[in-house]
């Protein structure tokens, strides 16, 4: 069931000034140690200072108690060399796909650093909306995130949403897996509706059809609700210059 929030723009310096609520709810969501909080709280702060950062935090709005209590945040930045993270999987990727694919995975990547939802409003469409409006309108090429290597709520999220796994049984007890996505840009205001169309067509085409090659590469297959939300948005947002939708 949806809970009903609406999702705020942080900026660097309210982030930092939110750090500490901010905190509580990735201590509550990731079940932390109390002693790696300032570590990470520390952490939180330097990445308010990367290229490109934005944050986002969902207050509830459904009244009683909890009404503007904070639900949940995400953010995540531009990344690029000497960023821990970014050095760490850049290396790892090298020595399992080489370094031309690596670099197309890096070279124009958004870091998604954080997305938590506090536990007891898990499973409302929360975390979807967050990542959803955090990687709406990046001008990067690929988006890419770590989350544990097991099974959980977090991993499904991204999966469902076109995440898929890049790195995983990586050696040491804290390793966790990389899972990434890659975004095709269109026009919203079509010049060359029939070129436009005939590009929708093809993802169309490779929505109903690609299920089964992505299952036997062993990625994940887009589930059909998703392709639907998808050729829904092609035919409210993508116009011809007589305004009418291109996709039908």
């Amino acid at each position: 069931m949806a809970t009903a929030a609406v999702l705020c723009d942080l900026g660097p310096k309210e982030f930092l000034g939110e750090v500490d609520v901010l905190l509580a709810i990735y201590a509550d969501a990731m079940d932390a140690d109390a002693a790696l909080l300032p570590g990470r709280r520390e952490l939180m702060r330097r990445h308010a200072g990367y290229p490109d950062f934005k944050a986002l935090q969902a207050r509830s709005t459904g009244g009683g108690h909890d009404d503007g209590a904070v639900l949940g945040f995400s953010y995540g930045f531009h990344g690029q060399p000497g960023q821990w993270w970014y050095d760490a999987v850049s290396a790892a990727l090298v020595r399992t796909i080489g370094p031309a694919a690596t670099a197309g995975w890096l070279a124009d990547c958004l870091e998604v650093a954080e997305v938590h939802v506090r536990k007891d409003k898990q499973r409302c469409g929360i975390g979807t909306r967050m990542l959803t409006a955090l990687t709406a309108g990046r001008p990067e090429r690929t988006a890419l995130l770590s989350t544990p290597d097991r099974e959980s709520t977090a991993r499904r999220l991204y999966r469902r949403m076109g995440f898929y796994d890049l790195l995983t049984d990586q050696p040491g007890p804290n390793s966790w897996p990389m899972t990434g996505a890659s975004f095709i840009l269109l026009h919203a205001d079509a010049k060359d509706p029939a070129k436009t169309a005939a590009v929708l067509t093809f993802f169309s085409w490779a929505f109903k059809n690609g299920g089964k090659m992505a299952s036997e590469l062993d990625y994940v297959a887009m589930p059909p609700n998703v392709v639907k939300l998808i050729e829904s948005a092609w035919q409210a947002k993508i116009k011809g210059p007589n305004g009418q939708p291109v996709w039908k």
